[in-house]
């Protein structure tokens, strides 16, 4: 008899217990999904297509479901910095960096001065970061002397503004993209991307 009351007891708490307990995830994606290679030509590729005049160019390599979130690839070139560059900074999407070729200072926080939405049609949102702002400044940033081999990981919300680019600087772009808001692009998109030339 004791061991009814017990184990009543034990069966009535559970409901209790469970509501501390993290929900299980139920948004759509695959279990269990497959491995992405990609080779360094085609990241070399997409970096050769950047101009000696141009300013910036974020290119989307791939963007992969990996379950609960998107991760995406991307190869960033930015030249020579000369006028002052907005701050950037992302709802939803995380940021790492792999520098692989130039110097810059970046400097990073989450307090942005003259921040304005972008607009839901602007070419990043819909297709590299998702909803997010641009700024003037960050007040109390901190400021990274970013190099080759050298990576940075930029939380979702906290800016990111390039104050100095004295020639040009090349990174891989990893988003981190929890709220899949930005699309996918597999092998044969990222293919068709490189024959049409577009950017």
């Amino acid at each position: 008899m004791r061991i009814s009351k017990l184990a009543t007891i034990f069966l009535l708490s559970l409901p209790l217990l469970a509501q501390g307990s993290k929900p299980p995830d139920t948004r759509p994606g695959c279990n269990r999904c497959p491995a992405t290679f990609i080779p360094k030509a085609e990241l070399q590729t997409y970096l050769k297509r950047a101009p000696a005049d141009i300013l910036v160019l974020d290119q989307q390599v791939r963007a992969v479901d990996t379950g609960k979130d998107h991760v995406d690839i991307g190869v960033v070139y930015r030249g020579k910095l000369t006028t002052n560059s907005p701050v950037a900074e992302h709802d939803l999407v995380s940021e790492v960096y792999y520098i692989l070729d130039g110097a810059a200072t970046l400097v990073t926080g989450p307090d942005i001065l003259g921040l304005k939405r972008r607009p839901a049609d602007d070419r990043a949102v819909r297709l590299l970061n998702g909803p997010g702002g641009n700024g003037t400044s960050i007040r109390n940033g901190v400021a990274h002397e970013l190099k080759p081999g050298d990576m940075i990981v930029i939380p979702a919300g906290t800016g990111h503004w390039f104050t100095r680019i004295d020639d040009h600087i090349s990174y891989i772009m990893v988003r981190v993209d929890p709220d899949k808001v930005t699309p996918l692009k597999d092998e044969a998109a990222s293919q068709a991307d490189l024959r049409g030339g577009g950017r």
